[in-house]
């Protein structure tokens, strides 16, 4: 297993140094002038010259990337054209609000569609598996934008001042209040790395009130996330109940589960036991592809439910030509997406004995 990781390790290096590399070349081909894109009226050709010289922007490209890629190795991620703000700091307010949004949107699809999907599989042909599939049909075809609007319309306007309103924008209502866990913990004077991961988790505000056990951050929290998770979610939760169904039929069909009914096992178990199991490793690969696309995908969300998440933030220094801030934003979700990959390839050796890591 060591070995395993090892080797996958030193195989995401290259995947993460070309990711780079292709990012810090399109992100310079974006027609348009940085300098013109962020002082507007203001810019003149005096301005944008020392704008360039300021941030280097006058070199040769691979220069740049040169330059560039010696701030990453020293654990730099550069600083924020637009705002002047380090990038690892705007990860620590942004990162956590898309991560939350990310988890609960797959915890959404995977509790809703691995059942749907089972049950369609066993219930096979039936009026159940038809709803099923039309339901699914239909998640894949709907704009996130479009049903983030429906929802919202519905659950805080329609069903306003009862008890089945839900916040349609925002992480907390105004007036709550979250306490750093470094406050809580008592250890404000650390420096260095714990200091930084205390920093994380604290922006996560749901893991941060269950350690702290601070019950109405924690419910609050989860209320202004449930619409946005349902819009972001569908999608994938439509794409899992279809794998699941598909999945599950051709395992069911195999001679191994028709012996096992012929020996009297029960059927939850050669549904559950014998064929899910059997029928979870493709589907394993698709939550992971999914939860992957989540991080990076969750633009819309955003900017529907205006919550302050990577997301919106990459577009938006997209079209303010903020070069830094999109490097370290895709960098981040890059080794975020190679992480994810690597927990689904050590999951097959768990879900199916017969695949050996090493």
């Amino acid at each position: 297993m060591g070995q395993y990781l090892l080797r996958r390790i030193l195989l995401a290096i290259p995947v993460l140094i070309g990711i780079v590399f292709i990012t810090f070349m399109l992100v310079r081909a974006i027609p348009g002038d940085p300098c013109r894109a962020m002082l507007g009226e203001k810019a003149t050709v005096a301005g944008c010259e020392a704008f360039k010289q300021r941030f280097g922007l006058n070199d040769n490209l691979l220069v740049q990337f040169g330059r560039y890629g010696g701030q990453l190795l020293q654990g730099d991620l550069g600083t924020s054209i637009k705002f002047g703000r380090p990038i690892d700091v705007l990860l620590l307010e942004r990162l956590p609000m898309t991560l939350e949004l990310a988890i609960m949107a797959m915890t959404f699809a995977v509790v809703v569609g691995v059942p749907l999907g089972i049950i369609s599989a066993y219930r096979h042909n039936s009026a159940f598996d038809a709803g099923t599939m039309v339901v699914a049909n239909i998640g894949v075809s709907m704009p996130i934008f479009w049903l983030g609007l429906l929802l919202a319309a519905f659950f805080g306007v329609a069903l306003k001042d009862t008890p089945f309103q839900l916040p349609t924008g925002g992480r907390l209502t105004a007036g709550v209040l979250v306490q750093p866990l470094a406050e809580t913990w008592g250890l404000e004077d650390w420096s260095g790395l714990p200091k930084t991961l205390l920093a994380f988790l604290s922006n996560m505000y749901i893991f941060n009130s269950l350690v702290t056990g601070d019950w109405k951050v924690f419910g609050d929290a989860i209320r202004h996330l449930i619409l946005p998770a349902i819009a972001l979610g569908t999608i994938p939760m439509a794409i899992i109940a279809r794998m699941t169904r598909s999945n599950l039929l051709d395992v069911l069909g195999l001679d191994y589960v028709r012996t096992a009914r012929a020996k009297g096992v029960s059927e939850r178990s050669v549904v559950l036991k014998h064929g899910l199991r059997n029928a979870m490793l493709p589907l394993v690969t698709i939550i992971g592809l999914q939860f992957g696309a989540l991080l990076g995908g969750a633009v819309l969300t955003e900017t529907v439910f205006g919550l302050p998440g990577m997301g919106k933030f990459v577009v938006d220094s997209i079209f303010a030509r903020d070069y830094p801030v999109v490097q370290g934003f895709t960098l981040v979700i890059a080794m975020l997406f190679v992480i994810v990959n690597l927990i689904v390839d050590i999951s097959y050796a768990y879900l199916d004995p017969r695949v050996r890591l090493n």
